[in-house]
Order: structure tokens, then sequence, then C-alpha cells
């Protein structure tokens, strides 16, 4: 076993846990300051529930033997087919010993365990589109069921394979098998949640007073840190999804740096001619759009190709976010504006410019099409399901808070908090 790949893999999970609470500051500053405390605690409510039902089941839905089991669990839903992790995946001989998976270099369980923190991030990211008015409760009962019966799933399309020894899958889920490129989750993981964020918000419907600019943004000094925080971890989340320390991950480390700072300055230029000024949180959306574009191509792009997709996505995803006002659907935070139509971007990019089986340099439409079905059928699919998941709880135990409380601030009605205590009351 190579502890150095062990230990590469165990701090790119370090760094992708991370990237939860730094989306908790990064919606947290984009909403009003009597709902940030709500805000934050739909991603750190993902946290706790997305990360025990990963151990109770996720991970065995998602990389069970059935088809590929590279991560060696013995049946579909778990250990005896109840819950859990196969015991000898915790044996001396299991930790000790080079792994069933193809790069035979890391216990199987520091897979899982990256792997855990991708389930996370997915349900939290949802969670941007229903901000200033949500029952916390009814969004874990939907994380829950959501991360259940799409997520794991959808893991188990594109990440649950194996490898010939040309490199080509050999055994895997169905998108995977098709041939698809996608690195680190531009299907499974951002085009995923971005749909599913589209569902949530015809659902709930709009904010009360929704206008273009009604709303701005209480705190843009904690999205600029949330922004940072989450760069920060796509690092472990690109180049960690090589699962070793090679000129791959290196690859996907460099372009996890091109991307998004070309992503940066063109979205600020399509600002500064859209609305004359080029803003701090539009710099931290442009970042964070370019790393939803280049997840799934970071390791299939030369850094120039990389920069370009950045600048496309930047530019894009800023014109992208005032969709929600012509087609008059209330996507608070922008999940469909930067992660649907960045995941999107990335995702078909590929069929024109990744090395070698690109259009550009294959001649053949081939991948493109391949690109598409796939982000099609995970589009599809996971709007279907949280469309009919959120409906369902909105008409029996309620999805949305009561208006009044959703004009006061929803942080004292449902947490009996605030974000911010500007004076003594004792006083």
């Amino acid at each position: 076993m190579d502890q150095g790949n062990t230990a590469f893999m165990l701090i790119c999970a370090a760094l992708v846990l991370l990237m939860t609470p730094g989306l908790a500051f990064f919606y947290g500053g984009l909403v009003k300051a009597k709902s940030v405390i709500s805000m934050m605690m739909l991603s750190f409510g993902a946290m706790g529930l997305i990360g025990v039902l990963w151990v109770l089941y996720g991970y065995s839905i998602a990389f069970s033997n059935g088809p590929s089991g590279p991560a060696g669990t013995d049946t579909y839903i778990g250990w005896d087919g109840v819950f859990g992790f196969d015991p000898s995946m915790f044996s001396l001989d299991s930790l000790f010993q080079e792994s069933a998976d193809p790069t035979g270099a890391y216990p199987t369980i520091a897979f899982a365990a990256f792997q855990a923190t991708f389930a996370i991030i997915t349900v939290a990211l949802i969670s941007g589109a229903i901000a200033d008015r949500a029952k916390f409760g009814a969004w874990m009962i939907f994380a829950g069921v959501w991360a259940t019966v799409v997520y794991f799933p959808v893991a188990s399309w594109v990440f649950n394979f194996t490898l010939g020894d040309d490199g080509s899958v050999v055994d895997g889920g169905w998108i995977a098998s098709m041939g698809v490129i996608d690195f680190a989750g531009g299907t499974a993981v951002h085009i995923n949640a971005g749909a599913a964020a589209l569902a949530l918000a015809l659902v709930l419907g709009k904010r009360v007073g929704f206008a273009k600019g009604a709303d701005k943004p209480h705190n843009p000094p904690f999205v600029l840190l949330g922004a940072g925080l989450l760069w920060f971890g796509w690092f472990g989340f690109n180049a960690g999804s090589e699962l070793a320390a090679d000129g791959v991950a290196a690859l996907a480390f460099l372009n996890t740096i091109a991307a998004p700072a070309a992503a940066i300055l063109g979205w600020l230029v399509v600002e500064k001619l859209k609305d004359g000024k080029a803003t701090s949180v539009g710099a931290a959306s442009g970042a964070v759009a370019g790393l939803v574009a280049i997840t799934p191509a970071c390791a299939a792009l030369s850094p120039f190709w990389a920069m370009v997709l950045g600048a496309v996505a930047g530019a894009v995803c800023a014109l992208a976010i005032d969709l929600k006002f012509k087609l008059g659907f209330d996507d608070s935070l922008d999940v469909v504006g930067i992660h649907l139509v960045g995941g999107l971007i990335g995702t078909l990019y590929l069929g024109f410019f990744a090395n070698g089986s690109g259009l550009l340099f294959s001649g053949s439409f081939r991948q493109l099409g391949i690109q598409a079905l796939s982000a099609l059928a995970v589009m599809l699919y996971s709007f279907v399901l949280a469309f009919v998941i959120g409906f369902v709880i909105e008409k029996t135990i309620g999805f949305r808070v009561k208006n009044e409380d959703e004009v006061a601030g929803i942080d004292l009605a449902l947490h009996g908090e605030e974000g911010y205590v500007l004076e003594n009351s004792r006083a």
C-alpha cells in the first residue's frame, strides 16, 4: 500500500468536507441578515444527515459489487443486505494490504471517506434555491429522501466503475460505461444539484416581494470568504478524484486555478457591461462558476482550453442568473444559473475540446453525443424526483414558512437565534 497516496486521499477528503462550511458562508452572506442562521443551518444539516446516511447505506448503494464493485461491498444495500459496510473492509488484511481498487494504492475506506464528502456537498448545494423561506425540518426530510433515491444511484451511474489495462471502463454504471468524461462530478454533482434546485424553487414558489434588486446580499465579505474556502476545497475535489498523487492530479490542480481565474474575469466583464459596475459578489460568483465548469473537465483539457472554458462559463453564467426574472422562478441564490448552467457548459464543452476525443481533435461528434445524453439523463431524473419529493412534503407537512415569518426573517422563528446581536438587551 502506498502511504503517500493514502495520505493524499485523506487530505483531499478533508478539503472537500471544508467546502460545505465554505458554502454555508457563501450562501449565508447572500441572504438578508435575519435569515443567515437559517441559510447556514441548511448546509450544516446536510453535513450531519448525509454523513450518517452515507455510512448506513449510501456508500453501499453507490459502490456495491453490482454491477462493478471497485469498492468491495458484498451486496447492493450493504452489509448482510441490511446496513453499513462489509465488515471485511475493517479487518487487518484489508487495512494493511493493497486495496481491490485498480490503483492498489490505498485502503478502500479512504475512498469511502472521500466519496462521503461529495454526497454532502451535493445535497447542500440545492439549499441555495430555497433561501429565506424553507422550514428546516422539511429540508432535512427532503435531503434524506433525495440523497437516497437520486444522489446515491446517480453516483453509482457515474463514479462506480473499474478500468481495464488500457485505461478504458470495462465494468461500471451505465453512464460511465458509455464513455462519458466526468472526472469529478459535472453530472453527478452540479447538474444533479442544479436540476433539483430548479424543482424546489418551483415547488416553494417566489419569495414575498420577489423582483430584481429586491433582495441584496447582507454580507459580501462572507460571500468572498465562502468562495475562497470553496476554491481551496475544490483542489481536493478535482485533484483528489485522480485517487493518486500523480501527473493527472497535477493537471487537474493547475486547471482548478486556471479556469476559475478566467471565469472571474469573464463574469466581471459581463457585469460591468450589463450593470455598470464590477462587484465583489460578482467576482466570487464568477470563481464558483469557473470551478463548476472545470469539475468534469479538469483532467481532459490543456490549461489553455481550461481558461477558455472558464471565461465562457463566467460570462454565460453572469447572464444566466437573470433567467429567473425572465422565466418567473425564484432560485434565490442562483443555483440554477451557476451550478446547472455551469455544469452543462463544462460537460458539453468536453464534446468539442476534450483531449483526444473531442470534436476538435477527433473530428467525431460521438463524445459530444455521450456528454449530452449523460447530462440530459441526470438532469431529468433529478428534476422529476426532486419535484415529486418536494411537492409531497409541501402538501403534507408544509415546506414553506409563513409569509409573516419570511418577511420578519426566519432565524428567530425556526432556530431561536439571531446572526447579529448589535446591542445588549439587558442594558
